[in-house]
């Protein structure tokens, strides 16, 4: 495959899932430390206490990274490993761990891409409102403001926030995930307004704060809708459900791209949104559009799976039913590699910023053979297929900039637990032992040969 000699190969983690040590080196207690030690959360009651154990084996993870021959890493900071009460004194523990990290990686020639907020929230915050209290965009300026002036001198690429889409919806409309609370629609609209002016604010702070020029962007994730043929009328279909949607139930409406990406890049909501819900949108001023709006150098996606639509006779989308035995992965997710290249298409199309695909895996029911490997022929085909996909829609014009695998690590999956693994790694959880599944080797060479 062949990206062109710029394009960036990478893998991906977030600090929760893969770290462990929360109660090491000064770090204050997340939502997560919290949510997950509340029986019936997590699947078997796990919690990401040990998780990977990556806090202390961090040279042993580096080295991982330099046989697969990654180009980058990213990874997100614990905003409570740095800021314990979430504000204030600055702990220096917490600093020395990240400031290793970055600084082994870049030993191997390994370079880091930070991700500031990955949904460990100081739980110190959490008490203060969290989410929900607009003073969180002071906060987390205040962090990203530490975070560039400690690590901009070596890391020149970041982002702001992963998946506000689940933030607001996973971890205040449902329920599933941390902190665990069922919020009505006034209050999720609210969420999502102060998500937007962290952003901003996070952008505005790293700029400011850095000491040398640097790249920021960050990373939604959302439904996306592929055309069932290459048809003028398939296609528009496809462009026109992926960023437009009449529903008006937050839980399917929360789940569409422009949602998060039109404030941020078109300083506008989607009409629909403001049609269906607004008795409930907050305002929003002009000084707080020009914060919502702070320009970004990329655009981050996390892209696993999309719908299949065809055109009805009025031009409109209508989903294709997926016949029986459609493939799955082992938490149930479809496979949909077309949604790797018109996703990227559509997103490139409509706001004409790089695209890092920053999350795109599946999870597989790995197990070690008795030749003491793991072999996970389905993971290799999957790989292979989304890359395809993504080199299409770099055939088709779209600017794509490098592409993050998930995961490095089979890690902590959130209300999963230790359940999925997503992993080019397989991890024993036992022993914590570490074992280079056969994707690891196909991701390896497919890295070699495409320089």
């Amino acid at each position: 495959m062949n990206f062109g000699e710029n394009f960036v190969w990478g893998a991906a983690t977030a600090s929760y899932q893969v770290e462990g040590g929360t109660r090491e080196g000064g770090r204050g207690l997340s939502i997560w430390d919290v949510f997950a030690h509340e029986p019936g959360h997590i699947y078997m009651n796990h919690n990401g206490d040990q998780a990977c154990d990556s806090y202390h084996r961090l040279r042993e993870d580096v080295a991982l990274m330099a046989e697969l021959g990654l180009d980058a890493y990213r990874f997100s900071i614990s905003w409570p490993r740095l800021l314990p009460n979430g504000t204030g004194a600055a702990n220096e523990e917490g600093i020395a761990f990240y400031n290793e990290l970055i600084d082994a990686l870049l030993e191997k020639g390994i370079q880091p891409y930070v991700t500031l907020y990955h949904w460990d929230l100081p739980y110190a915050l959490h008490l203060r409102g969290g989410w929900l209290n607009p003073e969180i965009a002071d906060w987390f300026a205040e962090y990203a403001a530490l975070v560039a002036e400690r690590f901009s001198d070596r890391v020149s690429h970041f982002f702001t926030i992963n998946e506000p889409q689940c933030i607001s919806t996973l971890g205040y409309m449902t329920g599933e995930h941390a902190p665990g609370l069922k919020m009505g629609r006034r209050e999720y609209f609210q969420i999502h307004k102060n998500l937007l002016l962290a952003h901003g604010r996070g952008v505005r702070a790293l700029r400011e704060h850095a000491c040398r020029e640097i790249q920021v962007g960050f990373a939604p994730c959302g439904a996306f809708y592929y055309p069932a043929t290459e048809s003028p009328e398939d296609i528009e279909a496809a462009r026109h459900a992926t960023f437009h949607t009449e529903s008006t139930v937050i839980g399917e409406m929360s789940w569409n791209p422009g949602l998060f990406s039109d404030p941020v890049y078109l300083g506008r909501f989607p009409e629909e949104t403001v049609r269906n819900f607004g008795d409930v949108l907050p305002s929003v001023s002009g000084e707080e559009w020009k914060i919502i709006t702070e320009p970004l150098d990329f655009h981050g996606q996390n892209l696993y799976n999309g719908i299949e639509v065809r055109a009805d006779g009025s031009g409109r989308p209508v989903p294709v039913t997926r016949y029986p035995g459609f493939p799955r992965t082992a938490i149930g997710w479809p496979v949909t590699p077309e949604a790797m290249r018109w996703g990227c298409r559509f997103l490139w199309e409509r706001y004409r910023k790089p695209i890092y695909v920053t999350e795109n895996g599946m999870s597989a029911h790995d197990i070690v053979s008795p030749d003491g490997c793991v072999h996970d022929p389905n993971r290799i085909e999957f790989m292979d297929r989304y890359l395809s996909e993504l080199e299409r829609a770099a055939g088709d014009g779209a600017e794509i900039a490098g592409y993050f695998a998930w995961s490095l690590l089979d890690n902590f999956e959130w209300a999963y637990g230790y359940s999925e693994r997503f992993g080019l790694v397989y991890v024993d959880f036992r022993d914590q032992k570490r074992i280079p599944k056969d994707s690891f080797r196909y991701y390896r060479d497919l890295i070699r040969t495409s320089k």
